[in-house]
């Protein structure tokens, strides 16, 4: 396992990052994210990210369990925002609203700092300013080491640094995008942003909610897994061109003879504007392919012919003649 940094945060990273969504749901009981969990420990994986929606805050009650032991070496998310959240403040980031899920994520990751905080989505309201100063308040009182955002547009993350900056205020350090082979859109700005000012980039949905995982290489939409379970993920992902996308991608991965799961998660990685993909698993059979990524040598060879099996986004200024 490489340790690469977490922008400029001065932290030290493994370059994977684990998501731990599933604890305590979709059939990972405590036990069973116990064995996932030392897994990645005994890989290397110092990497953990959460959410306070996540299976209505067990998540954090089942990461907080298993990390009680080695809280110093490991760097750990949470966030805040997303819904209508776990009990009846409701979404959004007013200070009561961010002060009062900060306190409650504390208590159930069993810790008294989260190193990186993300607001799970942008809000309209209340305005930025009151956003970051709050933001600010909880890293000067040591609960948080660095404000993050999550599903944020660049141009939203700019402004928000622009304010933080002008008041000597904490900045996002660290984003959270989508990014995958069918989802190529944070090329565009965010990632580009990000390796401009020096900001960290743990990227989620590496396999496309499971369309590069392999199973649907041959098969249609009737099947078990998240598109048949959330109709987000069906407005998401379920345009059949995706589906040609994954199975080319099979393909290339018998050539080269990986598994689909590792090519999917190594070419995210291999992004220069990546720090670190948060892959997850329901389980341990789950989880080795994703783990397997750290093999593939990814080459300029490689990462081409997988890039050119979906459509590269246009550039922000859509002046195509000046692409390098």
């Amino acid at each position: 396992m490489k340790y690469v940094p977490l922008g400029n945060t001065g932290l030290k990273v493994s370059e994977l990052c684990f998501g731990t969504m599933t604890f305590g749901g979709e059939g990972c009981d405590f036990d069973t994210a116990g064995a996932i969990y030392n897994r990645c420990r005994d890989i290397g994986i110092n990497f953990f990210d959460c959410a306070n929606v996540y299976v209505g805050g067990e998540s954090e009650r089942i990461l907080g369990r298993l990390i009680k032991d080695e809280r110093d070496t490991l760097v750990i998310t949470t966030k805040l925002g997303m819904g209508a959240g776990i009990d009846a403040t409701g979404p959004g980031y007013s200070r009561t609203h961010i002060m009062h899920h900060v306190e409650q994520s504390l208590r159930r990751l069993g810790t008294d700092h989260i190193d990186i905080y993300f607001l799970h989505r942008f809000h309209e309201q209340p305005p930025l300013d009151d956003v970051m100063r709050a933001l600010d308040d909880l890293v000067r009182q040591g609960k948080v080491r660095y404000p993050a955002a999550s599903n944020f547009a660049a141009w939203q993350i700019a402004k928000a640094n622009g304010i933080a900056h002008a008041n000597g205020w904490s900045p996002f350090r660290c984003i959270q995008p989508m990014y995958n082979l069918l989802k190529r859109q944070a090329e565009v700005e965010l990632l580009p942003m990000s390796e401009s000012e020096g900001v960290g980039v743990i990227s989620y949905s590496p396999l496309a909610g499971g369309i590069l995982s392999g199973k649907y290489g041959k098969k249609n939409l009737e099947v078990d897994g998240r598109l048949k379970e959330s109709e987000a993920y069906r407005k998401r992902y379920a345009n059949h061109s995706n589906f040609d996308v994954a199975k080319s991608l099979a393909k290339i991965a018998e050539q080269y003879g990986c598994h689909v799961v590792s090519l999917a998660v190594a070419w995210v990685a291999a992004h220069p504007g990546i720090t670190a993909p948060i892959i997850g698993a329901r389980n341990l059979d789950q989880l080795e392919p994703a783990l397997k990524s750290l093999d593939i040598n990814m080459t300029r060879e490689l990462h081409e012919q997988v890039s050119a099996l979906s459509p590269r986004p246009g550039l922000a200024t859509d002046r195509e003649e000046e692409r390098a």
